[in-house]
């Protein structure tokens, strides 16, 4: 195979023929393309490589991965653009074959031995690809090994759809700029994010069903302990309750699984390979899902574990296929690259901004108009911010500090270490039981209040909304399903509960409403005017809101309202 052959001419996509136009004319030795997980980051960086061996701009080309899956399928995605990539190079053995274009090799495959992969580099002109960039900074090891390896590369082209860590570890070949604030923060010379791709129909739009629900447990002491998820807790509380929720062996998991399985049934009417994946914390749990799996839809769940040396092909093995539901450790989510996945129980204690949206990311591929996703997750508020803020476009951000507050929703490295240390929550833990109720429905920063047990007819209401609807129309039927809720309620006598979970509830339907009448007459956006009431007011997405912070916004809509 000739490494001069001239690029493919498949299509390309409105910000990657952008993209390419401004790299061609710039020519820069290092290029950061952010762009949201499902949009193509991968095409994008194969037509560069492409253009730079047939003008012998460089003569060889070196892909940088996290995962060995991701070298299979890196390999594949190259055999079909025409560039031929040697998946299966190791540290060992650097001789390839001349008839190929490259290699693929993981970000630890370089650490290991940076000075091997650095000779290679100067030997030849080199276009070194890395994709998910953020990981050369994972650990000081990675970010020096790879400064070592590739400092003399031709050319560089760094590929991330999360551009951001939960540390102040640099990123490898990322500039950073001084802000007004004294922090430094990166800097992507071409992004695409997550708003544009979903009004562009690349992405789908997601729907988030929250699960709440009262959790029991009893502490090294004997004494017994009652929380509900889905109202303002300690994080102490906030963690045993959500690992209550989330134990295999009690009542709440296949409750949302079931949910979760007539939802995916609900989509296979429309898009028939619509496939499911529960992401897990632990091998334990994954495997314990996959029995329940078994037990409520009556087939078996392909499980992928991260240690697991076959996990590649059960992947791909899946992904050619029509089956239902595949369950996955945590570590293995970001590897995970099934188009057809379309329903997601997040099951899982990691919670960092960069972990979520990696995993949200696995269900976002648009195949065609209308497919819509919907992840299954626990009414914990962090959670419900990211949520909320799916569509927000974050930087790395050099100096800023971690913990802001005990109260920061996105602070999680404590209390998730805490969550993963045997001594904090294992020593006389036991779990005794939890209740599953959908809380609340999250679309496009807007929270729709339901406060209706598992099992129930309000909650088939929800999980039966058609498997093809755009953006608008999600949002009226949300709208719709809301409504006549409230008006059963009160046709039959039922008082909304003074509960703090049911004064929430009702304050959101309120400002829900008069978000939506702003949005009629102004003709923003719903996520604009919610963006802007924050902006105004600050506090968290209405999702995470306190009573206090809803009632300040519906206040502030109302001036809102008028001025546009």
């Amino acid at each position: 195979m000739r490494a001069d052959a001239a690029p493919s001419t498949r299509a390309l996509r409105g910000w990657q023929r952008r993209a390419l136009v401004k790299y061609l004319a710039a020519k820069p030795r290092d290029f950061l393309a952010v762009a949201t997980p499902g949009s193509g980051k991968t095409t994008f960086a194969l037509r560069i490589a492409a253009e730079l061996l047939a003008e012998h701009t460089v003569e060889h080309v070196t892909v940088v991965v996290p995962t060995e899956h991701l070298k299979i399928q890196w390999a594949q995605a190259a055999a079909a653009a025409g560039i031929a990539l040697d998946p299966k190079f190791s540290n060992a053995n650097a001789q390839t074959s001349s008839e190929y274009h490259g290699v693929v090799v993981t970000y630890a495959q370089v650490a290991s031995h940076p000075t091997r992969h650095r000779v290679r580099t100067e030997n030849r002109k080199t276009l070194v690809i890395f994709d998910e960039i953020h990981h050369g900074g994972d650990a000081k090891s990675w970010g020096e090994a790879i400064r070592e390896a590739f400092d003399d590369a031709t050319r560089r082209l760094a590929l991330t759809g999360t551009p951001f860590r939960s540390d102040d570890s640099a990123i490898p070949f990322v500039s950073y700029t001084p802000e007004g604030d004294g922090l430094m923060r990166s800097q992507a010379d071409h992004t695409y994010g997550y708003a544009e791709a979903l009004a562009d129909g690349v992405v789908r739009p997601v729907v988030f069903m929250a699960y709440s629900g009262e959790a029991r447990w009893r502490d090294s002491a004997g004494e017994e302990h009652a929380a509900r998820l889905g109202e303002p807790l300690s994080a102490e509380q906030t963690a045993r309750a959500w690992r209550t929720a989330l134990n295999p062996a009690g009542e709440w998991m296949p409750a949302v699984i079931a949910a979760a399985d007539t939802r995916l049934r609900q989509l296979r009417e429309h898009v028939p390979d619509a496939g499911g994946m529960i992401i897990a914390s632990d091998q334990t749990a994954a495997r314990a899902y996959a029995e329940l799996l078994r037990e409520i839809t009556g087939e078996a769940a392909t499980v992928v574990l991260s240690d697991d040396p076959g996990s590649s092909q059960r992947i791909s093995e899946f992904s050619a296929s029509s089956s239902k539901w595949l369950v996955a450790v945590r570590m293995v989510s970001e590897g995970v690259d099934v188009p057809r996945l379309a329903v997601g129980v997040y099951a899982t204690s990691a919670s960092t901004p960069l972990f979520f949206a990696q995993a949200i990311g696995r269900f976002v591929r648009s195949r065609q108009p209308g497919e819509t996703a919907s992840i299954f997750l626990p009414s914990v508020p962090n959670l419900l911010q990211l949520a909320s803020e799916l569509e927000e476009q974050r930087n790395h951000v050099l100096g800023k500090p971690h913990r802001v507050s005990e109260e920061d929703p996105l602070d999680e490295e404590l209390r998730e270490q805490r969550r993963d240390e045997p001594g904090e929550l294992d020593n006389g833990f036991e779990s005794l039981g939890a209740q599953a109720e959908l809380d609340q429905v999250i679309f496009d920063g807007s929270s729709f209040g339901t406060a209706t047990p598992a099992g129930s007819d309000e909650e088939a209401d929800y999980l039966g909304i058609p498997g093809l609807l755009d953006a608008g129309q999600m949002r009226d039927l949300l709208s719709r399903r809301q409504d006549e809720q409230l008006q059963k309620r009160t046709a039959s006598g039922e008082v909304p509960p003074p509960s703090t979970h049911g004064q929430l509830r009702e304050l959101r339907r309120e400002l829900n409403a008069l978000v939506s009448a702003t949005h009629h007459k102004s003709g923003k956006p719903h996520g604009w005017i919610h963006n802007e009431l924050r902006r105004r007011c600050g506090g968290p997405p209405v999702a995470a809101a306190t009573r206090d912070q809803l009632q300040e916004r519906i206040v502030a809509i109302r001036v809102l309202h008028r001025e546009l």
